[in-house]
């Protein structure tokens, strides 16, 4: 698992540099043809890896439910958050993933509650929705270098 950890924290690496070297308005842009933003895209994984890690073994998630509910699978950009809430969203980017590292290393992970993912891949354990994390991290970081390149032209 050491390594799905290791590419999980380099995901973030590459989605701070785009929070720090976007333009603040493009961040919240939906381009023509798009149905989300950079930051929209970003602060979706930061809550998905909750719900998939935390949320399937039932356990509490460590983010604030309104952030759930603005983020989640399902959901759609809804206007510019207030810099609380991005300065927020830009800590839980590194601290939440240190977090799951130390709990899953710690075993707290004890259940699982199987899963169903959207592009029928079958979550069965903890470490099956650490790895699958890593996926949807991927598609993400694809959709937002999409988004750079439609806001550049």
């Amino acid at each position: 698992m050491e390594t799905q950890f290791t590419i999980i924290q380099q995901n973030r690496k590459v989605f701070y540099q785009f929070l720090k070297h976007t333009p603040e308005e493009a961040l919240f842009t939906i381009p023509k043809g798009f149905n989300n933003s950079i930051w929209w895209n970003i602060a979706h994984v930061v809550v998905t890896e909750q719900k998939l890690v935390y949320g399937l073994s039932g356990l509490p998630l460590n983010i604030d439910s309104d952030l759930v509910e603005k983020y989640q699978k399902g959901s759609f950009p809804q206007g510019k958050p207030d810099k609380s809430e991005q300065e927020g969203i830009t800590k839980l980017l590194f601290n939440l993933p240190e977090k799951t590292k130390t709990d899953f290393d710690n075993g707290i992970f004890t259940s699982f509650k199987s899963y169903m993912t959207t592009p029928k891949v079958e979550l069965n354990s903890v470490e099956d929705a650490i790895a699958f994390n890593v996926y949807h991290e991927g598609l993400h970081l694809g959709s937002i270098m999409a988004l750079a390149r439609a806001l550049k032209n």
